[in-house]
């Protein structure tokens, strides 16, 4: 992160807060588990606990004294027993101290035609999508704040370069609804 990125409002943060941990968890490759994360505004935290500025990079402490907005986020360990995503996240609830939360999947999509043939057995579902020629893999990750306000960045293995990552407010409603249920 650059020590001039002064993002001054809530959804600038939560955008730059996403995009973080998208690159952070694409440091580990593909085929990765569900990652989930709290998002703590950090001039906050600070004032909580002092002793986080120890662990934080200068350049992360010079930002957060001037971005008020500034977020830190904080991979959650532990997480509760879940068949699936949706299981989980109905599972998760937040303290008033966190300001937002954020969560990392990775998911199959095929064109609307091809899942026109999808097949209803689940396993016969899953092995359609794995030997679809065209499948594309990609990894979402999604913050949401208590206000509601949301960001979203999706990355495809085919397109896997930090500079070619779509983003935006709602890319993945479904989700972002999701996680947002998370912080009430």
């Amino acid at each position: 992160m650059s020590d001039e990125i002064v993002t001054l409002s809530p959804r600038a943060s939560l955008a730059e807060a996403v995009r973080e941990i998208e690159r952070h968890v694409a440091t580990g490759g593909w085929d990765g588990p569900v990652r989930v994360f709290a998002l703590v505004r950090t001039a906050q935290a600070l004032e909580v606990e002092p002793g986080l500025a120890d662990q934080l990079p200068p350049q992360v402490l010079a930002i957060a004294g001037r971005d008020p907005y500034h977020l830190t986020s904080i991979e959650q360990e532990g997480l509760p027993p879940a068949n699936d995503l949706e299981e989980l996240l109905a599972a998760l609830s937040w303290p008033d101290g966190v300001d937002g939360a954020a969560v990392t999947v990775e998911r199959v999509v095929l064109p609307p035609a091809a899942e026109e043939d999808l097949p209803a057995d689940p396993d016969e579902a899953l092995a359609y999508l794995a030997a679809h020629p065209d499948r594309q893999d990609v990894r979402i990750a999604v913050g949401v704040l208590r206000d509601g306000t949301s960001w979203c960045a999706v990355r495809t293995r085919t397109n896997d370069s930090d500079d070619a990552v779509g983003q935006g407010a709602t890319l993945v409603p479904g989700l972002v609804e999701a996680v947002q249920a998370t912080l009430v």
